[in-house]
């Protein structure tokens, strides 16, 4: 078992150097420690058997079929690890099952309420330089489908300003170009202009997005902002997710091309894109129900 906890260490460092995230990795890392803790005091081995005993315990103990969909794929990426590393004669977990889970539709905000929304902070932002900097975050958030790690981590020489295109790196640190509208553009023309160089200090980072204090915005300060903003309509307090969710359901309601929004957001999978068809199309089953004499 000593000669797992340190392949263990091994398989974290190169999941990291894969580009995973970080809570993922720590993820993996917990559930695999406590898959080594239950095979120490059970006397048992890495083996198929000890693996689902494993499963079975934690399922028995009520936990979510999302959690063990996570640690049933935490295990088969060791084994496969283990296995290739000649640790193991075999792939044990390859006949692992992992549960089906039921995922629901993404929580998507109305054109209406986000317009509304919008138009707010809008006239909120004439003449305050951090109401300036909410405006831009919203814009390009919902402009975009930009994840908000995405938005937090653009610097000004990320934007072209001239063809209304921004530069993120995303999952794995991969970058995209992704254009922005005229509300977009303006918004940031007078943020850059004006609200900027107010909220500009000496050791500011070359940020696009700065706060009161002269630094880079983070991941919690926009998610605040989004959530207070949203609480105030139809749709509730919800993330910065759902300003992508909402992009992406939007642009096929208006007929973009799947693939062009599978590029825009940053899929790796087309499959992870089509669940805003079904977003769509439940819309569509809506609207006929409520609209047609004959639903």
């Amino acid at each position: 078992m000593e000669k797992l906890s340190t392949e263990l260490d091994n398989f974290l460092k190169k999941l990291s150097a894969r580009g995973l995230s970080e809570n993922t990795i720590k993820s993996y890392g917990s559930d695999l420690r406590e898959l080594l803790e239950f095979s120490r005091a059970k006397g048992f081995q890495f083996e198929l058997e000890t693996l689902r005993d494993w499963l079975f315990a934690i399922s028995k103990a009520g936990a979510a079929k999302s959690t063990l969909a996570r640690k049933t794929a935490a295990v088969r990426a060791f084994s496969s690890f283990l296995f290739e590393a000649d640790v193991i004669d075999s792939d044990v977990a390859l006949r692992l099952k992992s549960p089906k889970i039921d995922k629901p539709l993404p929580k998507v905000a109305t054109e209406g309420s986000l317009g509304e929304v919008l138009t707010r902070m809008r006239q909120r932002s004439e003449e305050d330089p951090i109401a300036q900097m909410e405006l831009v975050a919203f814009e390009l958030l919902y402009g975009t489908g930009m994840r908000v790690s995405e938005l937090c981590g653009i610097d000004l020489s990320d934007i072209d300003f001239s063809r209304n295109l921004v530069i993120v790196t995303g999952k794995g640190n991969k970058q995209r170009m992704l254009p922005y509208g005229q509300f977009a553009a303006e918004a940031l023309d007078r943020y850059v202009r004006l609200g900027r160089p107010r909220l500009a200090v000496e050791t500011s980072p070359t940020a696009l997005l700065l706060s009161s204090r002269g630094k880079r915005v983070g991941v919690r300060q926009v998610y605040s902002l989004v959530a207070n903003e949203l609480e105030r309509t139809a749709t509730g307090k919800a993330g910065p997710h759902t300003l992508r969710h909402s992009a992406a359901t939007h642009l096929l309601d208006h007929g973009a091309d799947l693939r062009a929004v599978q590029e825009l957001l940053g899929h790796a999978s087309l499959g992870t894109t089509q669940i805003y068809t079904h977003v769509s199309i439940e819309r569509l089953k809506s609207s006929f129900q409520q609209a047609h004499p004959r639903a």
